[in-house]
């Protein structure tokens, strides 16, 4: 499937050195973008991105932590000094699969604060670095990365979901005026080594609660990705996209 408007046009995934992340790279590299693989660990970012590239695409890697307001800065810096600008931003980019598993009652306060300085305020301290290019050159495309635990009620994770949904909103509102959509993809549990590490052998009980019994494969979520930075969502912003197999089902 072709999506139009992805074509030359730079794009930053963050969370892109494995996982759903990755996925999401190349199926914009394989749309002719220019992907940046911006990733705190730098070994799976490089790989990624020289993977890209011995087959034909372009990608770079930018070293980033997405929990910190310099680090964020230097990324789209350093990205604009690559390509000269930004159009396109995937805030993939998580704690998950090395998360603790704790109550909101009994989790670790520093801990509790850089989980979601990652997976809540990422998005925004991203999108913060971002978007000043992004209106320069005539607008851009957000896509956040928010999951099916925001309707949940699964303690700090759900709770920075649901949060990313709030983003969403707030910021499809703010940037609309300058040219930039923002909307959000809730993944259901997605087959990725994640979500193996911290669901281990309760996956197997999550598939039954699935209209569409068997767990997602991070390509089920790509073209959501591409049609939402695309062209053929114009008209679409401020929209939480759920693709999880009927696991949630909301008015």
């Amino acid at each position: 499937m072709q999506y139009d408007g992805i074509e030359g046009k730079v794009a930053i995934v963050t969370g892109a050195g494995g996982g759903i992340g990755e996925a999401y790279a190349r199926g914009l590299a394989s749309h002719g973008a220019k992907v940046i693989i911006a990733e705190i660990h730098k070994e799976n970012g490089e790989r990624v991105a020289e993977s890209i590239r011995g087959e034909g695409g372009e990608a770079s890697f930018v070293a980033v932590d997405v929990g910190s307001p310099e680090s964020t800065a230097s990324m789209a810096e350093q990205v604009t000094e690559i390509y000269g600008g930004i159009d396109l931003l995937v805030n993939n980019a998580a704690i998950f699969g090395d998360m603790k598993l704790d109550s909101l009652l009994n989790v670790d306060w520093e801990y509790y604060q850089r989980f979601m300085n990652v997976n809540m305020n990422g998005a925004l301290l991203c999108t913060r670095a971002c978007f000043r290019s992004m209106k320069a050159r005539g607008g851009g495309a957000v896509v956040n990365q928010s999951s099916t635990a925001a309707w949940m009620g699964v303690g700090f994770y759900g709770l920075a979901k649901l949060g990313i949904n709030g983003v969403t909103h707030c910021l499809a509102k703010e940037l609309g005026p300058q040219g930039i959509r923002v909307n959000a993809i809730a993944p259901g549990p997605t087959q990725t080594e994640a979500l193996a590490k911290t669901a281990g052998d309760y996956v197997k009980h999550m598939i039954p609660q699935l209209a569409l019994q068997r767990l997602g494969e991070p390509a089920d979520l790509v073209d959501t990705c591409l049609f939402l930075l695309s062209d053929g969502a114009a008209w679409l912003t401020g929209q939480i996209i759920n693709v999880d197999g009927g696991q949630i089902t909301r008015p």
